[in-house]
C-alpha cells in the first residue's frame, strides 16, 4: 500500500513538474533603435497587441525585448519581426529562452 502511494505520488509530481516547465514559451528579442522611454512604450503596444503575449521585458542598454507567451501561445519571428517593424526598429535576431517564473518583477503584464 506504501508503495503504490509513493508511485503515485511520483507520477503526479513528475506530471505537474512537467506541466509547469511546458506552460509558457519565452522569447528574446534584439532589436535595433531602443534608446529611451519612449521606445520601450512604442514597440511594448505593438507586441501587446500579438495574439498570447502575457508579458514584455524591455531592456533598452542591451537593446532587447522579452516577450513571455500565455500557456500554449507560440511566437513565431515573422509576427515578431512585423510588430517590431510596425513600431518603428529593426528586428536583430529572435530566439527562444526559458520563462522567468510569473511572479518575478518587472516587465509589462498584459
Amino acid at each position: 500500500m506504501k508503495s503504490r502511494l509513493k508511485a503515485m505520488a511520483l507520477i503526479l509530481s513528475l506530471i505537474m513538474t512537467t506541466a509547469a516547465l511546458a506552460a509558457q514559451q519565452a522569447y528574446k528579442l534584439r532589436v535595433d533603435g531602443l534608446a529611451c522611454p519612449f521606445c520601450a512604450y512604442g514597440i511594448e503596444k505593438k507586441l501587446g497587441a500579438v495574439k498570447g503575449v502575457e508579458r514584455i521585458e524591455v531592456d533598452i542598454g542591451a537593446g532587447t525585448v522579452t516577450v513571455t507567451m500565455a500557456e500554449g501561445a507560440t511566437l513565431d519571428e515573422a509576427a515578431a519581426g512585423k510588430a517590431v517593424k510596425e513600431a518603428g526598429f529593426s528586428l536583430r535576431s529572435f530566439e527562444r529562452v526559458q520563462a522567468a517564473p510569473p511572479s518575478a518583477p518587472g516587465g509589462q503584464a498584459k
